[in-house]
């Protein structure tokens, strides 16, 4: 295996840092987060941290950069409270990762792709038409990691639209049916499939050894 210390990693060229690190951790989410401003701008771009906070009551968490460049995404949200999130699938990657360019606020990135924005039942934020899942999130706090000045903002589902042939019978969203993506580093992208699933686990109950 190929071993790296501290050292080698702190000295290693941006570039392949960068891209050694963020695929490490393995296969992430692949999300976009749609916004739009007060001023009525659309937002749309790609995430890769978005995580399960709890389920009762119902959050999920995302991280953000540094906010010392601009972040739309992050000023929509704040400004108004609202975002969503949508699942990116199959069809739509090429677009998807599109949204990682810098475009300026009065831009919408669904204008530069072949993205269409959706609004629903009076929502502020438009989420991504087609895609399989999409939830409907309010801001609830943010905490700032100090180790590194990036943001962990934490939001409220407070709408949740799912592919009516995805949901099985216990609850479980099935996203192998909706070829959805998962993330490898910032731009590998894999279409995984769902081979198997294990119950709730419990204890063995295992034999005293006798001496």
């Amino acid at each position: 295996m190929t071993y790296f210390n501290e050292s080698d990693i702190d000295n290693l060229h941006l570039i392949y840092k960068i891209n050694l690190i963020n695929s490490c951790s393995g296969y992430k989410s692949a999300n976009l987060i749609g916004s739009k401003s007060k001023d009525g701008f659309e937002n749309v771009a790609v995430f890769s941290s978005v995580t399960h906070i709890g389920s009762s009551p119902a959050m999920l968490g995302f991280f953000l950069r540094p906010t010392t460049v601009l972040r739309n995404t992050y000023e929509n949200l704040k400004n108004t409270g609202y975002y969503t999130i949508n699942h990116i699938h199959k069809s739509i990657i090429k677009d998807a990762h599109h949204t990682s360019a810098k475009y300026d606020d009065s831009i919408s990135e669904f204008d530069a792709t072949d993205l269409e924005s959706e609004f629903k039942t009076d929502f502020h934020a438009p989420f991504v038409k087609d895609a399989p899942i999409q939830l409907a999130m309010e801001f609830v706090e943010e905490y700032e990691i100090k180790a590194n000045n990036t943001i962990l903002v934490i939001g409220k589902i407070v709408g949740l639209y799912v592919n009516d042939n995805l949901i099985e019978k216990d609850g479980f969203i099935n996203l192998s049916k909706a070829e959805v993506a998962a993330i490898n580093g910032l731009d590998g992208y894999a279409i995984p499939e769902n081979k198997t699933r294990f119950g709730y686990q419990r204890p063995k109950v295992l034999e005293t050894k006798s001496e």
